[in-house]
């Protein structure tokens, strides 16, 4: 695919790259689901190359997100969830291996699920708690983003229902979320990098990508959102079920 009229197809990537970037340093999270989403819907490039570009670009941008903002403090629940993580991972990483050869339309349907879930779950976000969750609840959140990260490297929906709730400074929430995403996508490469591996196409459009990962985080890590929290959750719940609902519309009709 790369070798075959690829200058239109990594222009409209890196338009979704830039889309899903801006999404993920506005709120903590999104990447993933909106740049698979958008690629799921439109076909651009077969899902699991762009799932391990999801995970490089999503740890360039936490890391140097992080960095940028060196006041950082992780709240002390957020180790059950890297702990249970990993389990999680191993398991997703296993699942998407399989679902690559057996299943991979049941792959795209589960992950047009999954963002319009982070969707309902985003606009529809509950009160925040009193006081922060049990240790075993941030055990199970953490088992279940795993699972999710290493199928889509988006443990998104669980993750984000999670730490909203948390009765935690705005700004804290979207650092814990960048660290949990960054961490995560660390620990699927890790996982696999040695195992399955990670092919060509999947390096070419990481290349492409970071520099614009490196670009609009650089300019956003430290900037106040432009728009109001709900408009901003407006916008990027529009995005996510949009795509979302086209690519389980896609998934549906190739099955039927």
């Amino acid at each position: 695919m790369l070798e075959h009229g690829i200058a239109p197809g990594n222009a409209l990537f890196l338009v979704f790259v830039t889309l899903a970037v801006y999404a993920q340093n506005l709120t903590g999270f999104a990447l993933a689901l909106i740049l698979l989403g958008l690629v799921g819907a439109t076909e651009l490039f077969p899902l699991p190359d762009v799932v391990n570009v999801a995970s490089i670009i999503t740890l360039v941008n936490a890391a140097l997100f992080l960095y940028r903002r060196r006041a950082l403090r992780l709240e002390r629940p957020l180790w059950p969830v890297l702990l249970s993580s990993m389990a999680g991972t191993v398991l997703g990483v296993a699942a998407l291996a399989w679902m690559m050869g057996n299943a991979y339309e049941v792959l795209r349907l589960l992950l047009g699920l999954s963002i319009v879930a982070c969707a309902w779950i985003l606009w529809r976000r509950a009160a925040p708690l009193a006081a922060s969750s049990t240790p075993a609840s941030f055990l199970s959140i953490g088992l279940l983003s795993g699972l999710m990260g290493g199928l889509f490297c988006a443990g998104g929906p669980p993750l984000v229902y999670q730490i909203y709730r948390q009765p935690w400074p705005a700004g804290r929430i979207r650092e814990s979320l960048m660290f949990l995403n960054g961490a995560g996508a660390l620990l699927r490469l890790a996982i696999v990098i040695p195992t399955v591996g990670v092919n060509r196409q999947s390096l070419v459009l990481s290349a492409i990508a970071v520099p614009i990962v490196i670009l609009v985080t650089m300019l956003m890590a430290n900037r106040v959102p432009p728009l109001s929290p709900r408009m901003l959750r407006l916008v990027v719940c529009g995005l996510l079920v949009a795509t979302g609902m086209t690519m389980i519309h896609a998934t549906v009709s190739h099955i039927a």
